[in-house]
């Protein structure tokens, strides 16, 4: 569906996987002083004075991404991202990643250019070094694994289980965009297979697209939080849907919620494409997923700090254990809410 112009191609076996590696991480730069050695070694060596905060993702092509509509590019920066949004939703400051690949012969080195290219831009805009990783071939297409490191002071780490019972339930930005801006993607992509000559006129969805394609990491909530002096009890990033991850704070925090259906934030674009797909717009941002936004916890003597910052949006409290969770519909009507969003593990 996207086509590439260019039809230089530079196979992969022409520079060996020491010279791949040298040819793709020449671009990188140390920014961080506690990056004491980067690329180039047999590990890289990193000092840090506090507590360590890491997590790794692995992205596999037909699974988490279609190349047919994803740009290389586009990929490399997302497949930063998504690490990164977990650290920040430690209350932790990234500082390093790793990056590994595993690439077929269908992609040659210029392919692989464009994929770093995407890393550099993420890695440069979130200050980030990158230290190390690995490249090696594939008989299946495309994987990355990125591990991002990531620090903080003890007392600001912010887990899963500090919820309590009364705590406000607060989301940042809006939700379901990027799930709209998959299946628009994909609606495309059918009608390309019917007609190849088809030009899709996308203007209208350019910002659910664009939260598909380029999300971002919240790292400036996590600056807006420390600046309003307002220390989470839980937080979790919104990777697989707004309901598995609220079941996830309830499951470790061992509380119960209810959350107000209409005070979840959903953006115009939302609204009027879930109308154009005949989709519920609640449902889509309950298990759309991918909106890497930050849910979390804050105590209700918090409330005056954030009330009416056009950043963040109160959108439930957390309840009993024993009271379960739940839905609070705009009819008023209680529905227990069960996880439904995406599970790269289901069968089809």
């Amino acid at each position: 569906m996207l086509e590439n112009k260019d039809n230089s191609r530079t196979d992969i076996s022409q520079l060996g996987e020491f010279g791949l590696i040298d040819h793709l991480t020449k671009q990188f730069s140390i920014q961080h002083k506690s990056t004491i050695k980067g690329i180039g070694d047999d590990a890289a060596v990193i000092t840090l004075d506090e507590p360590i905060v890491v997590t790794t993702d692995l992205l596999v092509e037909g699974v988490h991404f279609d190349l047919s509509y994803m740009p290389l590019k586009h990929l490399g920066y997302k497949a930063v991202i998504v690490n990164l949004s977990d650290v920040y939703a430690m209350n932790a400051t990234p500082s390093q990643i790793t990056v590994s690949i595993a690439a077929s012969n269908r992609f040659p080195v210029e392919a692989l250019e464009e994929l770093y290219a995407g890393i550099a831009t993420a890695a440069k805009i979130y200050g980030i070094d990158v230290v190390g990783g690995d490249t090696t071939s594939s008989t299946s297409g495309l994987l990355i694994s990125i591990t991002a490191i990531g620090h903080a002071k003890k007392e600001d780490i912010v887990y899963r289980d500090g919820a309590g019972d009364s705590d406000l339930l607060v989301v940042s930005g809006d939700l379901g965009a990027a799930y709209l801006g998959l299946q628009i993607l994909e609606r495309e992509k059918q009608v390309f297979k019917v007609n190849p000559n088809s030009q899709p006129d996308l203007d209208a969805y350019t910002y659910l697209i664009e939260r598909q394609l380029k999300p971002e990491a919240r790292k400036d909530i996590v600056k807006l939080l420390a600046d309003l002096e307002v220390l989470p009890t839980s937080m979790i990033d919104i990777s697989d849907g707004l309901s598995s991850e609220i079941l996830h704070l309830c499951k470790n925090s061992k509380v119960g919620c209810n959350l107000y259906e209409d005070k979840i934030p959903l953006d115009p674009q939302v609204i009027s494409t879930s109308e154009e797909f005949k989709m519920d717009s609640t449902t889509i941002a309950l298990s759309g997923g991918e909106d890497y936004e930050l849910l979390f916890t804050v105590k209700q003597e918090d409330f005056p700090k954030i009330k009416g910052n056009p950043n963040l949006s109160i959108i439930g409290h957390m309840t009993h254990e024993k009271e379960g969770v739940h839905l609070i519909t705009r009819a008023n009507t209680k529905i227990p809410i069960v996880a439904r969003g995406w599970n790269s593990l289901q069968e089809e």
